[in-house]
């Protein structure tokens, strides 16, 4: 398929069906190893859309009983870790970077001949001289990564839309990883997939979710917030400049037809100024996405999150970090004004 003037191997749902992708998997049991972002919106997708599913999760805890929340039986379809490894043919390890390190010396045993590993994301596998997570060779080891958080890809699925996705195959043991992978795509409910690679996946990923998904945007809202209030506006219109107006009328726009199609439906006084300043903003802000990128793709980056993570405080020191973020201003300001909206009135 043509983007843009290039060219892309993309796989629709019209060329690969559900029910297509449901005899591929016919005689699989798909194991979804964590229940905490990714984990519950793809196994509830695959469950949904009939495929053979069971979860694995450290009994006791709260995602344990979010499981049984969610109708996953335990000793039918909800198991420890270990049980439910056995009884798959399909591991898709969901857990986070950090746990995926500290549990991987239980999976790797479990991944007995023919059996196949499925991630979304690339990091374990990218990084694997720092991580360990080196595969056997006698199994399939490839990648569905849904662009959206878990319960993005939920939301869509109950709305019937999907949530676009990647695909990549990192080893081909069995001569079915590509078909694997994509009906693995199909069944948790992607809008389409695109084909990539383990590195090109968490080279983007990474740069994407400290860039422009998340690192950049807090920056530039909060940028912009704090100038406005350093300038004598009050909370209420530096939020609602700032925020409330991205969000809840600019973006909506943007998502359905692009940004083009967002100036076009902007006043001609908006317009001009976004055309005037656009190239300032792009010129500044290029040199840091470049050097994130590099960060990411010298394994810097991975390093840090590995290094952070698995100190023994770190869930404490993170929780205070979000702490601040959440009760600062800009943030405190919008809890008020998404109380004020009419829906919640």
């Amino acid at each position: 398929m043509n983007f843009g003037g290039v060219d892309e191997s993309v796989v629709t749902r019209e060329e690969f069906p559900l029910e297509k992708a449901r005899e591929v998997l016919k005689n699989e049991v798909i194991a979804v190893i964590g229940y905490g972002v990714q984990g519950p919106g793809q196994s509830l997708n695959l469950r949904d859309n009939g495929f053979t599913v069971i979860v694995g999760q450290r009994k006791g805890g709260k995602t344990w009983d979010k499981a049984i929340a969610d109708g996953w039986v335990p000793g039918e379809t909800l198991f420890e870790i270990e049980e439910a490894c056995k009884k798959a043919t399909i591991i898709q390890y969901l857990l986070s970077d950090a746990a995926q390190i500290e549990v991987w010396p239980t999976i790797k045993p479990l991944l007995t001949k023919g059996k196949a590993l499925y991630f979304s994301h690339g990091f374990g596998i990218t990084y694997k001289e720092r991580t360990g997570i080196i595969a056997p060779s006698d199994v399939d080891v490839i990648l569905v990564a849904p662009k959206g958080s878990g319960t993005s890809l939920r939301r869509m699925f109950l709305e019937g839309r999907g949530l676009n996705s990647s695909f990549a195959v990192f080893q081909d043991a069995t001569g079915r990883a590509r078909e694997r992978a994509v009906a693995l795509g199909i069944g948790v409910g992607s809008g389409y997939l695109f084909e990539t690679d383990f590195k090109r996946e968490v080279f983007s990923d990474l740069t994407g979710e400290r860039g422009t998904l998340m690192g950049a945007i807090q920056g530039i809202l909060s940028a912009q917030y704090e100038v406005l209030r350093e300038n004598g506006h009050s909370p209420s219109e530096a939020f609602n400049e700032t925020v409330e107006e991205l969000t809840q009328s600019l973006m909506p726009l943007f998502a359905e037809n692009g940004m083009d199609w967002m100036y076009a439906n902007c006043s001609t006084t908006a317009q001009r100024g976004a055309l005037d300043w656009m190239t300032p903003f792009h010129d500044a802000t290029k040199p840091v996405f470049q050097k994130l990128y590099d960060e990411v793709a010298s394994g810097n980056e991975a390093q840090r999150s590995i290094d952070s993570n698995s100190k023994s405080d770190y869930r404490e020191k993170l929780e205070e970090e979000l702490k601040a973020l959440r009760e600062s201003e800009m943030w405190r300001t919008g809890a008020v004004v998404r109380k004020l909206r009419p829906e919640n009135s």
